[in-house]
């Protein structure tokens, strides 16, 4: 086999470990064994300069476990993800539990800075919300942004949310702008920024 034809085997394996895949990225869940990918993520000035500032090793060790628990309770969490082209963590995208009752969760992405400006956190979320809506049977989905982070309002607003209110974020002690975006919105809408789909 020449290095061409092993190359493309090798990211061909690779791929199969996403349950989700969008154009340029896999989705797979968090394991005890990524502590040093999520360190790298939520210990990061830059990555967590909107969300309350980086956190002490305990703290990403709780939210490692509480990613965890997510999944295995409601079958979600904020899931780290990975370029296809080369296998890097480009950071972190997906739901958790908002309003369970009401079939309501929250949209979150978190990248890492050296893919920042390429529009993976559109694409990422894009994901997610298909995500939502299609495996979850999500009646509505969620987010907010710091009040000072225009490049997350720009992307929910091309995702499709709507702005409804301001919520109390606790770390960073600030009033959040909120953001809607329903089933009826979602699937009125003739595009999305991508077409992710899930691995058969």
């Amino acid at each position: 086999m020449n290095a061409t034809s092993s190359a493309g085997g090798d990211r061909a394996a690779a791929r199969g470990q996403y349950f989700l895949t969008s154009a340029r990225l896999g989705f797979r869940c968090w394991s005890v064994e990524d502590l040093p990918l999520a360190l790298a993520l939520w210990c990061d000035r830059e990555v967590t300069r909107f969300i309350g500032g980086p956190l002490p090793r305990a703290a990403v060790e709780r939210r490692l476990s509480a990613e965890i628990e997510s999944m295995s309770a409601h079958g979600l969490q904020y899931w780290p993800i990975f370029l296809l082209a080369d296998g890097a963590h480009a950071g972190c995208a997906g739901l958790r539990p908002y309003r369970l009752t009401d079939r309501i969760y929250e949209l979150g992405f978190h990248i890492r800075p050296a893919y920042w400006g390429q529009g993976l956190a559109t694409e990422a979320g894009a994901a997610a919300v298909a995500f939502g809506f299609g495996a979850l049977g999500a009646a509505a989905l969620f987010a907010g942004h710091h009040p000072a982070n225009a490049t997350s309002r720009r992307v929910l607003e091309k995702l499709g949310f709507h702005f409804t209110h301001e919520e109390l974020y606790p770390p960073t002690g600030l009033k959040h702008p909120s953001y809607l975006l329903t089933r009826a919105e979602y699937l009125g809408r003739s595009a999305v920024p991508s077409s992710p789909r899930e691995r058969e």
